[in-house]
């Protein structure tokens, strides 16, 4: 009998054991990483994995908020939007997606394609710009860098629709274009009924924003238009689609914050032709908040119609502002600036040759709010501050008198100055000073408030009162681009003759460019020479380098009107919802107190009291004894030299204070080359007060008066 072989198994050694451990390690970490990964796919990416499977993909749709309102103080709507149609085009969509990149020639980091795409999609472009009403022309289009977004741009020349494409683009490679809005229902239409020809292009619901009343107060409202490259990804505009209208300028961008609405949401998933394959998602969008301002709309039409009138009045003359403001808290009554624009061009596209024309020197540049963004001396209007150096130093009394003969002359020297026309005012108190506006008599106090350049580099008493009063400072204001204009001062021209050595030999910040020697003319900055005792005496009558905006005079008559408050300037009132609840006051504190000693303050007011009111008062012909109210004003002609061609430049300055009426009010006017202040500034400020007292701005009265 044969027996069956044993069922043995070779021994399982230590080496073949371990050997298996790894292989079924090795293993199991494999099926668990495929089951977390069909787990994930399936569970967590279900709906994006389906879509991509059948070539879908989510698309997501801006829909546009309405930007809240900019209100006046009595409610009236200076600011709002309209419903409107928009062309827009996905880059998605389009027949060669513009999202494909290339290498950018000339730039090492990638870029957005600018040839093939743009080429083969150009047909498209020009034929919908064709519809919309748009030029096909190529430009020069500027375009950030992708991978780089501070880095150098990459131009090329694109058509206008290539060129918001490919901007588009380089910021968000699948957001919407807004190719142009408003656009009419029959743009809609002949689109809608030719989706074929134009893959790509949707018409879609927007807000357009609305200027109710046209040209009014347009610098100080300001202007929208969209978020441009270097605005996009920062900070104060994170979170926003690249669509996305934005304030640009004036209140609109500066208070973008609350005016901006929430975008909403189209979410929805279309298919390799862009056709809805799933459910529509949409968060709707949630309208911006409303801005109350200070402005009153009557009192800035008046101001407005004033200001062109004078204008035009005065041969010349070729642009102004003026500003009325409360001088108790800064609140901003009315604020203008000549010449002007419509606000509502830039709703729209805009060509580069009407946008140069809005900020050329030769169009006037209506674009520049005079009233805080340009900056010159002030003539007499400064001499308030000199007086009150002069009181507070103890270089001069109240008491004190001065014989002005005609002309000023420094000590031991040949060297003269003399009032306008060469007029002679006789024995003079610093009252009836300021009531005659004697340039003699306020060149002297500028001699006697100078001090030495060296131990003083920041100037003498006079110098520091111009500062405290807030001259070549911030006023503070609620409007974006305001400038500081400047204070001379010793150090102030040391630092500019430096500069002008610089740019002479080129060195330093100049470093690298040609050089401009002093005996072929310099450059320009400054004439090299060290502050003298001659530049006290020019600022103590608003001349020489002094440079000062509407705006900031507007608070230093507030200070003289209050008691020595400067004040801090806003337009804003309140951000409240779209039922008028508040969700936000603006009430900003005074910047500081100015210590004026009463009595200095009661002198120089009764000065400027009776220069508006008394025989012999720079403009008591405008307003004289007949005027309801106690105006408290200083004209001023300053000497601009332009093209080496010296030119008179008005300006009036006046108050009404709170101790004389229950409505204070503090009004400056500037007249660009408009001659002597009471002729051209003065019949400004004279319907802008009749217009706030008595709801009427009455006849234009010119002035006569031809004082400096």
């Amino acid at each position: 009998m044969i027996e069956p072989p044993e069922d043995r198994r070779p021994p399982l050694t230590p080496q073949l054991a371990l050997r298996v451990a790894v292989v079924g390690s090795v293993a199991l970490a494999l099926f668990a990483i495929i089951f977390f990964r069909l787990w994930f796919l399936q569970v967590l990416s279900g709906d994006q994995y389906l879509a991509q499977a059948k070539g879908n993909r989510v698309r997501n749709i801006a829909v546009a908020a309405p930007r809240g309102e900019i209100l006046d103080r009595s409610g009236v709507v200076m600011v709002d939007n309209i419903k409107a149609l928009a062309v827009k085009l996905s880059p998605l969509d389009l027949p060669v997606p513009v999202t494909d990149v290339v290498p950018t020639p000339g730039h090492p980091v990638v870029g957005p394609s600018l040839s093939r795409p743009a080429r083969r999609d150009a047909k498209l472009y020009n034929e919908l710009a064709h519809v919309v009403g748009m030029p096909t022309e190529r430009r020069r289009c500027v375009l950030p860098v992708l991978t780089r977004p501070h880095g150098p741009p990459v131009a090329a020349r694109l058509s206008p629709v290539a060129c918001d494409v490919a901007q588009q683009v380089a910021l968000v490679p699948y957001g919407d274009v807004t190719v142009k809005s408003p656009v009419s229902r029959f743009v809609q239409y002949y689109l809608a009924e030719r989706q074929n020809d134009f893959p790509g292009v949707s018409v879609d619901r927007a807000y357009v924003t609305h200027y109710p009343l046209g040209t009014l107060a347009a610098q100080v409202l300001g202007t929208v238009g969209p978020i441009n490259s270097t605005q996009y990804g920062t900070k104060a505009y994170r979170g926003i689609s690249a669509n996305t209208i934005i304030g640009q300028s004036g209140l609109e961008a500066e208070y973008n914050g609350f005016l901006l609405g929430k975008e909403g949401k189209d979410q929805v998933q279309v298919d390799a032709q862009g056709q809805p394959t799933g459910d529509l998602h949409t968060t709707l969008p949630i309208a911006g908040q409303n801005l109350a301002t200070s402005l009153d709309v009557n009192l800035q039409r008046v101001g407005e119609q004033a200001l062109a009138t004078s204008i035009a009045s005065n041969p010349g003359a070729t642009g102004g502002a003026f500003v009325a403001m409360d001088p108790t808290n800064g609140e901003i009554y009315a604020m203008g600036s000549n010449p002007t624009f419509n606000p509502s061009i830039f709703t729209k596209a805009l060509s580069q040759a009407a946008y140069d024309k809005l900020i050329s020197t030769a169009g006037g540049d209506p674009l520049l709010n005079r009233a805080t963004q340009s900056a010159g001396p002030t003539g007499s209007t400064f001499k308030p501050i000199t007086a009150t150096a002069a009181l507070e130093s103890g270089v001069w009394t109240a008491g004190d008198q001065y014989d002005d003969t005609g002309s000023f002359c420094f000590p031991n020297t040949t060297d003269c100055l003399h009032n306008a026309g060469h007029a002679v005012d006789g024995t003079l108190d610093l009252v009836n000073a300021l009531r005659v506006s004697s340039d003699d008599f306020f060149y002297n106090l500028g001699y006697k408030t100078n001090a030495d350049p060296v131990t003083h580099p920041n100037g003498g008493p006079l110098d520091q009162w111009a500062r405290d009063y807030g001259i070549g400072a911030s006023t503070g204001i609620d409007l974006p681009g305001s400038v500081d204009g400047t204070l001379p001062t010793p150090r102030w021209r040391a630092d500019r003759d430096a500069l002008e050595l610089q740019c002479e030999q080129a060195k330093g910040p100049f470093k690298g460019r040609p050089k401009h020697p002093a005996t072929a003319g310099g450059c320009g900055i400054a004439d090299g020479n060290p502050w003298t005792i001659g530049d006290n005496v020019n600022l103590a009558v608003g001349q020489g380098d002094v440079q000062v905006t509407p705006m900031q005079l507007a608070v230093v008559y507030a200070a003289l009107a209050n008691g020595g408050t400067i004040v801090r300037p806003h337009i804003g009132l309140n951000v409240q919802t779209k039922d008028g609840t508040v969700l936000q006051k603006i009430d900003p504190s005074p910047s500081r107190h100015i210590p004026i000693n009463p009595s200095y303050l009661d002198t120089i007011t009764t000065g400027l009291r009776d220069a508006a009111s008394q025989p012999g008062g720079t403009s008591d012909d405008v307003f004289g004894p007949n005027f309801p109210e106690q105006v408290y004003g200083k004209t001023g002609t300053a000497q601009y030299v332009s093209d080496g061609v010296e030119q008179d430049y008005a300006w009036y300055a006046c108050f009404v204070p709170a101790s004389a009426t229950t409505k204070p009010i503090v009004v400056v006017v500037h007249v660009e080359r408009g001659g002597f202040g009471d002729v051209a500034a003065a019949p400004v400020a004279r319907q802008i007060l009749s217009q706030w007292f008595f709801n009427k701005p009455g006849p234009y009265k010119s002035g006569s008066s031809a004082t400096l």
